[in-house]
C-alpha cells in the first residue's frame, strides 16, 4: 500500500442492538445509540475539524475545533461528546462555524512555531491540516508576548523526542497514556496558559519517568511535540506494508512504514485483532537489530569448532552441510541425526524444518523450544480438553469478573494483553472493575500499580503451584462452590468424583498445606471463593507454572479448576497459556515435537501417519525422537552425531549450560541458522545466515490460536558474494536439495496448502482467506469455517472434560545448609528472551545487565547492599553478577533474568524437569549467594572460548 494513514473517526466505536439515524450535512445515516456526532460525521464520508479527539481514547471535548451546529440545540456543541439521537439534524460547516473555528486556530498558531518547512512532521501533521482545514490564512495574533516556543527540548528517550515549543496540550498523549496503556505516566501541569505536558515528577524526563516507551503517546499526538527519532533522521515514510510482530505471544500487526528498503518506523495497525492499535517498546520502536553491524549475511563453514569461521558461497555451503549430513547418516544411522525448529519463525518455516528431519534425515529427532516452556500446555490441556492450546481470544478478558494470573507476568512479558487487562480492572464504560487474583512468589506489577490493586496475591514458595491450587480446589469442592450442572453435562462424571474426593481429603485444607506454600490459609480460602462465585473467571498462566517438575500437572490442576466452576465455553472464562515467542504456538502446531504430526496426531498413528507419507513420498518412522535433553544426553554418549538449529540458541537458553555444550561439542556436525553468531554457533561447524520477519512471507500464530500474516517488507540482507540471499524457508528447502529431497515450493502460500490438506485443524486457511479477514483462529475447518475465538464452546474437543488427580510431589531440588536460597527466573519488558535480539537496539538503556533481586533480611543476613557484585552458585554451576535489593521477592527467594549471555544464569540451573514433558524447572533451583570480587573461573573460561569460535578469517585481498 501507499502511505496512507488509517482513518480516525474521532472517538470510539460504541456496541449497541438499537440503531439511530440522523441526518449529517444533507447526508442520512445510521448508527449504534451511544455514537458521537462526529463518529457519524466520519462514517458518513464528512470530516469535522479536530485535534483533541481521537478514536482510542474517550471524547475529552477541549480543543473547541470541532462545534457544530444541532436544530433545535441551543449555541456549538462539540461533536465529539455529543451522542446522536433519533432524527437529530447536523450541521459540520456553516459561516458561524467557520469563523469559530479559524478564530480558536489563530490561537493554536499564536503559540506555534512557524518552520512547518523544516519540522519532520512537514505534510503528516493534524495541525497542519486542521489549520488548511478551516481555512486559516493568517494571524493577527503576535508573537512578541507570553508564548512557549523557546521551551526545552527532551532527547531523552532513545527512540522518540518531546519538542515542547510544538505541543498544544490537547492532552491525548496524557489520555492515551491512561486510558490505553494504563502507564499513567503523563500529566498535565499547570492551569489556563501555563499548563504544559510533564513525564513524571517536575525533575524528571521521559527517561527517568514510569513512561515504558509503549509509543501510544507518540501515536496520539496531532503535531511534532512527541514524534520518532527515526522520522526526524530520515524523513516521513512513502509507503507502508502491514504485517505481524516478531516478539511476543501477543502478536501485534503493525505498518511497517518505508522509504525505499529503508525501515522508519513501526506504527501499530488499529485493525489488528489482538493488539487494536496498541504496542510495546520492542514491537513499536526495537527492531533495529535487522540492520545491526553484528548481522551475518553470509554463509560460513568450518571443519572444527576450534578453527575460524570461513565466508562461502551459498552454494559451497550447502554442498558442505549435505555431505557432513549424508555421511553421518551413513555411518551411524538416520537417528543419530535432528533438528531444532524455530518459535521466531513463521509456521511454513518450521512446518519445513519437521519435514526435512523426518523426510530427509529419515528420523523423528526433531523439538522446539516449547520443549522449554510450554510443553506442559500441550499435554495438560490436550488430556483435559483435548486439545494442546488455550480456549479464549484476547479480548474475551474483557467479559471476566475474575481474573486469575498464576506464575505470569503480563507486564513484563506481554504488555499489550496487559494494557488490555487493566482496563479490564480499572473499569470502563460504567462498568465496574473485574477483582484480581495473582499467584506469584514476586511481588509483580499486577499486584499493586496506578489505579491497580490485586485483591488477592498469593506469594507461594516457589515449586508448589500445585498444593495451592489443590487446597483451593479442596475449598470449592468442601464448600459447595462446584457448578454441579456443568460438571454433570460436560464432564467425565466418575473422574471429577474421584478428583473430589482427592482434593476434599483433609490433608488438602489450606490450613495443612500453608506449611508447604507458605500462602495464609485465609487469603486462599479468599481467593479460592472469589474464583468460584465472582462470576466470570478467566484464568491466565506462564512459565511460572510450566517450568517445573510438575508443570504438566499444575496445567491439568488449573483446567480441573475451571471445569469444576463452569468456567470454560464461553466469553470471560477459560485457561489461557501466555506464550512466550512470537510463534511458539505455531511452531507446536506444525509438528515440531518428536512424537507428533502437524495438528498434534502422535506419529505412531497410521491413518494420520499414512497421509504425510502420501504427500511426501517417503516412508516415516513411527516411533517417537528425541526430545532436546535426550539429543544432548544421546551426543554426550556418542549415538546423536548432527544437529540442523533454526532460530534457536539453546546454550543461553537451555538449561545446565555446561551439558548443554558438552552435548554441542560432542556432535560432529552442529548447523546454526541464525541471525547473529549466537552462544549455540561458539560449538557449530556451518553457519547459515537467517532473515528477519521483515524479509519474508509467511504466517505467525499467536497465543489465541490466531493464525496472521507475516508480509515482506524488505529483500533478505543474508547475500553471499554472488548477491544470493534467501528467506529462512528458501535456506532449509535448498538444503533439503542439496539431500536431494527435491523440494519445489515457490511461495510459502504453498506451503500452507500443503499444511492445510494434512492439517484437519488447518484445513480452511489459505493465503487469500488472511488476506482478505486479517486473521484466523484455529481450528478453521468445515464445523468451524469461520475460525474459533472460543473453544470448547458445546462439548470438550476430547468429549467429556477430564478431571485429572494432580498430587503435589515435593521437586527434588532441596534447599538446605549449602545452598540456602531459592532461585526463580523470569523476563523484563525491555528485553526479550536470551536478549540476542533486543541486546542490539537501544532497549538496552532500560537493561544493561541481568540482576539478581534479593530482599533486604537476606541480604542484610549476608553483609551484602544493593549494587554488590555477588557470587550465585548452586551445585551445578556459578556465575557473578550485580545485585538488587527489593522487597518484590520473598525472603528465602531470589530472582534474575536471562537476557546477557555474559552472566549465563543457566549455568547454575539443573537437570531436574517436568515428569511429563522433561519441561526444564528453570523456576526452583537451590542457590547461596555471597560477595564477589569478579567474573568465575566459569565465565573466564566461557568469555575465552567465546572469542576463539567467533573468529572470522579475513577474506583474501583481490
Amino acid at each position: 500500500m501507499g502511505y496512507e494513514p488509517q482513518i480516525d473517526h474521532g472517538t470510539p466505536a460504541v456496541a449497541s442492538d438499537t440503531a439511530i439515524g440522523l441526518t449529517i450535512d444533507g447526508r442520512s445515516i445510521t448508527v449504534p445509540a451511544g455514537t458521537s456526532v462526529m463518529r457519524a460525521a466520519s462514517l458518513a464520508g464528512g470530516a469535522i475539524p479536530k485535534l483533541c479527539a481521537t478514536d482510542n481514547v474517550a471524547a475529552y471535548g477541549s480543543c473547541r475545533m470541532c462545534l457544530v451546529e444541532v436544530d433545535g440545540v441551543r449555541g456549538t456543541p462539540a461533536s465529539c461528546t455529543t451522542l446522536v439521537s433519533e432524527g437529530m439534524v447536523v450541521r459540520t460547516q456553516t459561516p458561524r462555524l467557520e469563523k469559530l473555528r479559524r478564530g480558536v486556530m489563530e490561537l493554536y498558531i499564536s503559540d506555534h512555531p512557524l518552520d512547518c518547512l523544516t519540522c519532520s512532521a512537514n505534510n503528516d501533521c493534524e495541525l497542519q491540516d486542521t489549520a488548511a482545514q478551516v481555512g486559516l490564512r493568517d494571524v493577527r495574533y503576535g508573537y512578541d508576548g507570553a508564548h512557549h516556543l523557546d521551551a526545552p527540548l527532551d532527547k531523552s528517550n532513545p527512540y522518540f523526542a518531546f519538542d515542547a515549543a510544538k505541543c498544544i496540550v490537547c492532552s491525548r498523549c496524557v489520555r492515551t497514556c491512561d486510558e490505553v496503556q494504563g502507564t499513567l505516566a503523563l500529566t498535565v501541569d499547570g492551569r489556563g496558559f501555563a499548563s504544559t505536558i510533564g513525564a513524571g515528577q517536575s525533575a524528571d524526563d521521559f527517561l527517568s519517568s514510569d513512561c515504558v516507551s509503549c509509543g501510544a503517546c507518540v501515536q496520539a499526538c496531532p503535531t511534532a511535540a512527541l514524534m520518532e527519532k527515526s522520522v526526524i533522521e530520515i524523513g516521513k515514510p512513502e509507503r507502508a506494508v502491514v504485517t505481524t510482530c516478531a516478539y511476543c505471544g501477543v502478536g501485534c500487526t503493525f505498518r511497517a512504514e518505508m522509504r525505499g528498503e529503508q525501515l522508519v518506523r513501526m506504527v501499530p495497525w488499529k485493525d489488528g485483532k489482538a493488539n487494536h492499535g496498541h504496542s510495546c517498546v520492542k514491537g513499536r520502536f526495537a527492531w533495529g537489530y535487522a540492520n545491526h553491524a553484528d548481522r551475518i549475511t553470509s554463509p560460513m563453514i568450518r571443519e572444527r569448532i576450534d578453527q575460524p569461521w570461513r565466508a562461502v558461497s551459498w552454494d559451497e555451503a550447502l554442498a558442505f552441510t549435505a555431505a557432513r549430513l549424508s555421511a553421518i547418516k551413513a555411518q551411524y544411522g538416520a537417528r543419530a541425526l535432528g533438528g531444532i525448529t524455530s518459535s521466531r519463525c513463521t509456521n511454513e518455516e518450521a512446518y519445513l524444518v519437521q519435514k526435512l528431519v523426518r523426510a530427509g534425515f529419515g528420523s523423528n529427532n526433531v523439538d522446539t523450544c516449547a520443549r522449554v516452556c510450554h510443553s506442559p500446555t500441550g499435554y495438560g490441556l490436550r488430556t483435559t480438553f483435548g486439545t494442546s492450546a488455550g480456549t479464549q481470544d484476547f479480548d474475551s478478558v474483557m467479559d471476566a469478573d475474575v481474573v486469575l494470573v498464576i506464575g505470569a507476568n503480563p507486564t513484563d512479558a506481554h504488555p499489550v494483553f496487559a494494557s488490555r487487562l487493566k482496563q479490564r480492572l480499572r473499569g470502563k464504560d460504567g462498568k465496574a472493575g473485574a477483582k484480581l487474583i495473582v499467584i506469584d512468589p514476586r511481588r509483580i506489577d499486577l499486584v499493586r500499580s496506578p489505579h491497580i490493586a490485586a485483591a488477592h496475591h498469593l506469594a507461594l514458595q516457589p515449586g508448589t503451584n500445585v498444593a495451592v491450587l489443590t487446597a483451593m480446589a479442596h475449598v470449592i469442592v468442601t464448600e459447595g462452590l462446584v457448578d454441579d450442572a456443568f460438571v454433570r453435562e460436560r464432564c467425565d462424571v466418575e473422574a471429577f468424583d474421584d478428583w473430589a474426593r482427592f482434593v476434599a481429603d483433609p490433608r488438602h485444607s489450606p490450613e495443612v498445606l500453608e506449611a508447604v506454600t507458605r500462602v495464609p490459609a485465609a487469603d486462599l480460602r479468599a481467593a479460592a471463593r472469589l474464583y468460584a462465585t465472582g462470576g466470570n473467571g478467566a484464568i491466565y498462566y506462564g512459565l511460572g507454572v510450566t517450568e517445573h517438575s510438575q508443570g504438566s500437572s499444575t496445567v491439568m490442576a488449573i483446567a480441573n479448576l475451571a471445569m469444576a466452576t463452569g468456567n470454560v465455553g464461553r466469553r470471560g472464562v477459560g485457561v489461557n497459556p501466555l506464550r512466550g515467542q512470537n510463534n511458539v504456538q505455531g511452531s507446536c502446531d506444525m509438528g515440531s515435537f518428536p512424537h507428533e504430526l502437524s495438528g498434534y496426531r502422535h506419529i505412531s498413528d497410521g491413518n494420520a501417519r499414512a497421509l504425510f507419507e502420501r504427500e511426501w513420498g517417503v516412508s516415516l518412522d513411527p516411533d517417537p525422537g528425541l526430545r532436546i535433553p535426550n539429543m544432548l544426553d544421546a551426543a554426550v554418549d556418542g549415538s546423536f552425531r548432527a544437529i540442523y538449529i533454526q532460530g534457536e540458541d539453546i546454550l543461553q537458553s537451555d538449561p545446565d549450560t555446561r551439558h548443554v555444550a558438552a552435548g554441542l561439542a560432542a556432535m560432529d556436525c552442529v548447523i546454526v541458522h541464525d541471525l547473529f553468531l549466537n552462544e549455540t554457533a561458539n560449538y557449530a561447524h556451518v553457519f547459515l545466515p537467517g532473515s528477519t520477519f521483515l524479509e519474508k512471507d509467511g504466517t505467525f500464530t499467536n497465543a489465541e490460536r490466531r493464525i496472521q500474516p507475516v508480509r515482506k517488507v524488505m529483500d533478505p540482507a543474508n547475500r553471499d558474494g554472488e548477491g544470493r540471499g534467501m528467506a529462512d524457508w528458501e535456506v532449509t528447502q535448498a538444503l533439503a536439495n542439496a539431500m536431494g529431497l527435491g523440494w519445489s515450493y515457490t511461495h510459502p502460500r504453498e506451503i500452507m496448502d500443503e499444511i492445510a490438506r494434512l492439517t484437519p485443524s488447518f484445513a480452511g486457511v489459505n493465503y487469500a482467506r488472511l488476506d482478505a479477514e486479517g486473521s484466523l483462529q484455529w481450528p478453521v475447518n468445515a464445523e468451524h469455517p469461520d475460525g474459533s475465538p472460543i473453544m470448547h464452546e458445546a462439548g470438550f474437543v476430547r468429549g467429556k472434560g477430564l478431571f485429572v488427580v494432580t498430587d503435589y510431589v515435593p521437586t527434588d531440588e532441596k534447599t538446605g545448609p549449602r545452598f540456602p536460597l531459592l532461585l526463580t527466573t523470569g523476563r523484563i519488558l525491555s528485553q526479550y528472551n536470551v536478549g540476542a535480539q533486543t541486546r542490539r537496539t537501544a532497549n538496552g538503556v532500560w537493561h544493561q545487565e541481568d540482576v539478581l533481586e534479593m530482599h533486604p533480611t537476606d541480604a542484610d543476613n549476608r553483609g551484602l547492599t544493593d549494587g554488590d557484585w555477588v557470587r550465585l552458585a548452586s551445585r551445578k554451576g556459578e556465575t557473578t553478577l550485580r545485585l538488587k535489593v527489593t522487597d518484590r521477592v520473598a525472603p528465602g527467594v531470589v530472582y534474575t533474568t536471562f537476557h546477557h549471555p555474559e552472566t549465563q544464569a543457566n549455568v547454575v540451573t539443573t537437570e531436574f524437569s517436568d515428569w511429563a514433558t522433561n519441561c526444564p524447572e528453570y523456576k526452583v533451583t537451590a542457590v547461596q549467594v555471597t560477595a564477589s570480587n569478579g567474573p568465575t573461573e566459569w565465565q573466564r573460561d566461557y568469555d575465552a572460548q567465546a572469542r576463539t569460535a567467533r573468529r572470522i578469517a579475513a577474506e583474501p585481498a583481490e
